[in-house]
Order: structure tokens, then C-alpha cells, then sequence
């Protein structure tokens, strides 16, 4: 069974300026499967990763939620954070209330607080199906397919051909140009 911690960032006042974090902290900590819930300041800064670290070990989580920032800027750095303690970084999940709560409904606090809480919510959820991953590779194939040989598809296959790609350029006429093939000049 899954033991999933979540942790608010309050991200200073970008998400506590709006969002009632204690209120989504209490809501959040009855949710079925959540065994640890708790808000922090700036949960991306060295003792926010580090409080993470710690609270993985000591309440032994196996799976944890972020609500805070965009993904794109901190996923990696949560997922680095949860790994260093032994999670498998794929256990790891964020939620973005920053852009998709508190700067979206700045003057709807409550209905901010209670988008943040459902987002949360289902973001638990989804973490309770999550499998443990191993990150892969796979070898890739420099080559190009274009479907079609009108304008579009003659410029599309030059550009990428002048990027250095072979490219395999498919008509389903006799001959390319498509429209403009019909032109008299």
C-alpha cells in the first residue's frame, strides 16, 4: 500500500499571497492514502529538498506529491530530491497551484484554495497507480519521413535535408509540385 506524503509550498507569497495553504494542508492530510501532509515556505530551496528528504525517511513514504510551481522548473529537482532518499524518482509528482490557482484566481481566494485542493487531490490519486520506472534509452533513427510532395512538403524535406537528416519524400502522384505543378508558369 502506498504511503504518499504531500508537501505545500507557499513559493513565498506567489501561492500563500492567495491560497489558504493551512486550509489545503488540513484538507489534504484526510484524503485516503495520504499519510503525511505539510507546508513549507520555499520547498524548492536546499532545506525545502532536504525537509523532503528527511520526512521520506523518517514517515516512510513511497510515494510523494509537490504542490507548487510549474514542473517545468522544479520537477527534476524534486524528483533528484525524492531519489537521494531512496524513492524511485517516477513516485514523485507535481502539481502546478502557482499558474493554475493563485495567479489565475488572485482575487477568488477561496475558489483558488479550492481548485488547489481537487488538483491535489487528484494528483494523489494518480500517484497511487503509479509503477516504479527505470529511465531507458533508445537509439534514434537520423532519418526523415514527408508525406506529401506539394509546397509544403518540397520545403519541409529541403529544411530538414539542409539540417543534415536524410529524408524520404512520398507523393501519391506521378510527379511533385502538387497544385502548383498546375500552374502554367
Amino acid at each position: 500500500m502506498k504511503r504518499i506524503g504531500v508537501f505545500v509550498c507557499h513559493c513565498g507569497m506567489n501561492i500563500a499571497g492567495v491560497i489558504d495553504v493551512q486550509r489545503v494542508v488540513e484538507e489534504i492530510g484526510k484524503s485516503p492514502g495520504v499519510s503525511h501532509a505539510q507546508d513549507y515556505v520555499y520547498m524548492c530551496s536546499d532545506p525545502g529538498q532536504a525537509l523532503l528528504r528527511d520526512t521520506i525517511a523518517e514517515k516512510q513514504l513511497n510515494a510523494v506529491v509537490i504542490a507548487a510551481c510549474s514542473p517545468s522548473l522544479h520537477e527534476g529537482t524534486f524528483r533528484t530530491a525524492a531519489m537521494r532518499a531512496g524513492l524511485n524518482p517516477y513516485q514523485c509528482e507535481m502539481v502546478n497551484i502557482r499558474e493554475q490557482c493563485s495567479w489565475v484566481h488572485s482575487t477568488q481566494k477561496d475558489a483558488a484554495t479550492g481548485k488547489a485542493i481537487r488538483l491535489i487531490q487528484a494528483t494523489v490519486e494518480k500517484v497511487k497507480q503509479n509503477a516504479d520506472l527505470r529511465a531507458g534509452s533508445m537509439p534514434i533513427c537520423r532519418k526523415a519521413l514527408v508525406i506529401g510532395g506539394g509546397i509544403s512538403g518540397i520545403q519541409a524535406a529541403l529544411d530538414i535535408a539542409e539540417g543534415g537528416y536524410e529524408v524520404f519524400l512520398v507523393e501519391r502522384q506521378s510527379s511533385i509540385g502538387g497544385r502548383m505543378a498546375q500552374l502554367s508558369e
